[in-house]
């Protein structure tokens, strides 16, 4: 069936640009890299990442991760980087679901116990926003979080991302279903 409007970003839009590596608000957000597995698994060991990501992941899991973003940027869907502070990973942010038609993604992130209270998670979402908006060019950035996840909600907050309302039972973690926050940010908020 034909649309009746062109698409918000033309496809490959993003696969014909390489994955940057992006440095602002005094963070490196950088492609995953192989040699990065055991900061993925220790992450992921983490109770709160745990809780709010709902999944653990060993050492083939993490391999595979990494090796899968590559072929999410080429397709299009995702984007997911290492965060780096001091040279050291601190957390990873993605864009875990991209829809270029409707110039829209998805943002998830987390941060490493030894990394949390520097506001890294919302000094790389402010960085990963502004290339999206600009490199990118999509229309809208949003993120869901249980109601639960007061953190989260702080990081949307120091991002700029406006509360647009609550998702009723959106998601499932281990201790049953979740009421979700989404927030989000258009290119003209600026």
């Amino acid at each position: 069936m034909p649309s009746l409007v062109t698409p918000a970003v033309p496809p490959g839009s993003m696969a014909a640009l390489s994955q940057p590596e992006i440095r602002a608000n005094g963070v490196v957000l950088r492609p995953w890299q192989s040699s990065d597995r055991p900061a993925v698994v220790a992450a992921y060991a983490d109770p709160a990442i745990q809780r709010w990501h709902c999944r653990s992941m060993g050492d083939d899991e993490a391999r595979d991760w990494i090796a899968g973003w590559p072929g999410r940027w080429r397709d299009e869907t995702g984007a997911g980087w290492a965060v780096l502070d001091a040279g050291e990973i601190a957390g990873q942010i993605s864009l875990r679901r991209i829809v270029l038609a409707e110039g829209l993604a998805e943002v998830s992130y987390w941060v490493r116990p030894g990394a949390r209270g520097r506001r890294i998670a919302p000094r790389a979402l402010s960085a990963v926003t502004g290339w999206s908006f600009t490199t990118l060019r999509l229309h809208r950035v949003e993120l869901c979080h249980s109601t639960a996840n007061v953190a989260s909600c702080r990081v949307a907050h120091y991002a700029g991302f406006a509360a647009e309302g609550t998702k009723r039972g959106g998601a499932r973690h281990a201790d049953g279903w979740h009421d979700m926050h989404l927030h989000a940010r258009l290119r003209s908020d600026r």
